[in-house]
């Protein structure tokens, strides 16, 4: 690296989207007392995610990412999280199937606590208090109470995070995931849907693929890949003094980890070159994502893969994109030929969630029709740049919420008061999951299919599936 780094070299740098603590003694107490807890993942698995990552790199994978916008203390509870493995599950066999090409697991889970707010204050009436910024930092009561950012919740969000990923490794190890039980995945609420109906049938295909293969003489349950699967976590690395605390040495490399979770992302509003969270993310060896939005132009974007991925090691660096579905075809082209041009090794990821919000009815929500355009829009720019479309990272849960209108079940902009659980932003529902997902598919076999074409089409022409 170009300037020596440490844990903390990030404090010697500006920064945004961060708590006034009041009391920085306490916050510095619980920041020495977190540095002294075990580590939440290993250094052995993030080099694993990486790995997975560079075959996406090269085009030989997928990277299926989502969870929680931000995950709560008070609805967590192992049949949410049981609920949202099974909607991924599902979701992941709908692209391996469609794909046949691996789909990388990594969850918005065990972690995903902070949320960078565009407006540092909130007004109910004619009180105005502090935004909430996710149950690490303060409380989402409307009180002046609840608003005060109190370090202690650093350790209760430690404390929920360790007992998730408990629950998923066993979820992922332990025969939950085989895919003998594909069938058995399906949410209630979800198996009379079309999209229940339409995962049923993949599900009986690979199950008769299975009862083939048994009669071959070949034992499914003595293949790990049809027992288990490899699931990894993932979150916004916005509090640096968190981040910092839970970074340590591998012993078997030497290198800093940030074990606080698999992968760790800079969001849209913290990624400038200079300031603390790039400084904090450029020093640890995780696998990074770096959300890219419309105001990202490609020089920028060069000096940020040059200081985060300097190397260029295909896996390291994950791009997300979120440009809102009228942007891609105007941003996302230039991103790509420059870093084409460049030769640089990154996954190319999709965010539909973030440029697509708007407020209806006196809720934020999001139009399932604009988030399907963004990620179509997607899909067409990489087919007819030649490169190719690397993976979907969206804000979803296992719940039947009424968060975001639209899909096949037709959420109206009067339904969304039905079920409106959210803490922060509106995310889809198992049955829009599951939705996208066979949209995706369809995407990822025309972009199959396009590789054996001897032309593609520019990248502004209507392209897409």
């Amino acid at each position: 690296m170009s300037k020596a780094w440490k844990p903390d070299s990030w404090r010697s740098r500006p920064i945004v989207q961060v708590p006034d603590y009041p009391d920085a003694r306490a916050l510095a107490d619980v920041e020495a007392t977190l540095s002294r807890f075990p580590p939440l993942v290993f250094a052995g698995e993030a080099r694993k995610l990486k790995e997975q990552l560079g075959r996406v790199a090269g085009g030989e994978g997928f990277l299926l990412q989502g969870g929680d916008c931000a995950e709560s203390f008070a609805e967590h509870h192992a049949d949410n999280i049981r609920d949202f493995f099974r909607v991924f599950l599902q979701m992941a066999v709908v692209l391996t199937y469609a794909a046949a090409m691996p789909v990388v697991k990594v969850g918005r889970i065990g972690g995903q606590f902070a949320k960078p707010r565009s407006s540092p204050s909130e007004k109910q009436g004619d009180v105005e208090l502090p935004s909430y910024r996710g149950d690490i930092i303060n409380g989402p009561e409307f009180t002046p109470e609840a608003r005060i950012p109190d370090p202690n919740r650093m350790l209760m969000a430690f404390r929920q995070s360790a007992a998730t990923l408990n629950l998923l490794r066993a979820f992922a190890q332990g025969g939950y995931a085989n895919l003998e039980h594909v069938n058995s995945w399906t949410l209630g609420f979800v198996a009379n849907s079309p999209q229940g109906h339409h995962y049923k049938e993949i599900a009986d295909r690979i199950s008769e693929a299975l009862d083939f293969m048994r009669a071959c003489g070949v034992d499914a349950n003595a293949t790990p890949q049809f027992r288990s699967t490899d699931f990894f976590t993932s979150h916004e690395a916005l509090l640096l003094g968190y981040e910092q605390a839970m970074t340590r040495v591998d012993s078997t490399s030497g290198d800093w980890y940030d074990t606080s979770g698999h992968m760790v992302w800079i969001g849209d509003r913290t990624r400038q070159p200079d300031h603390a969270h790039v400084e904090f993310c450029r020093g640890i060896r995780n696998p990074i994502g770096l959300k890219c939005g419309p105001s990202l132009d490609a020089g920028d974007l060069m000096k940020l893969i040059d200081t985060l991925s300097p190397d260029n090691e295909p896996g390291r660096l994950t791009l997300i994109c979120r440009f809102g579905a009228d942007k891609v075809f105007d941003h996302l082209p230039k991103l790509i030929r420059t870093v084409q041009a460049e030769g640089r090794s990154v996954v190319w990821s999709c965010d539909p969630m973030h440029g697509n919000t708007i407020s209806a009815g006196g809720y934020k929500t999001r139009p399932f029709d604009r988030i399907l355009q963004e990620v179509r829009n997607f899909f067409a720019v990489h087919q007819a740049e030649g490169t190719h479309a690397g993976g979907i990272h969206i804000e979803m849960t296992g719940q039947n919420v009424t968060e975001c209108t639209g899909g096949a079940r037709a959420i109206s902009e009067a339904d969304l008061s039905d079920r409106y659980h959210t803490f922060c932003d509106p995310r889809l529902n198992a049955d829009q999951s599951l939705e996208l997902a066979f949209l995706i598919a369809e995407g990822l076999k025309q972009e199959r299919a396009s590789r054996t074409r001897p032309a593609l089409p520019d990248a502004g022409a209507a392209v897409g599936f």
